[in-house]
């Protein structure tokens, strides 16, 4: 159950960083206001993906935080180029970690 809730949290993440990217590229970088109308399908699209998880909603975004925080570091590396540092990755192992725990608690209650 961990690797099939980590990869829908990963696509989650995903959704909601390009959903959050696209208007800062109109905001900030001069691009096209169209950019909006993908940003804005993106964040329905993130809603819409953590209602999928069989667990309370309060579980589901503290599990979800610890794939965002890896997700939006690969995102800095791979979109914005920018060399992670050790203390990055340290971070993210533990925020996954963090992640991992929380899910394996989910069927006990």
């Amino acid at each position: 159950m961990i690797w099939k809730t980590g990869l829908l949290f990963i696509a989650t993440a995903v959704a909601e960083i390009v959903g959050c990217f696209l208007p800062y590229l109109w905001l900030r970088k001069n691009g096209p206001i169209w950019l909006l109308a993908p940003a804005a399908a993106s964040l329905a699209l993130f809603v819409w993906l953590l209602t999928l998880h069989p667990a309370a909603s309060g579980r589901v975004y503290a599990a979800y935080g610890g794939v965002y925080v890896a997700t939006a570091l690969v995102w800095l590396r791979v979109v914005d180029g920018v060399k992670l540092s050790t203390m990055d990755w340290a971070g993210a192992a533990i925020a996954l970690f963090g992640m991992a725990i929380i899910v394996s608690g989910w069927s006990r209650g």
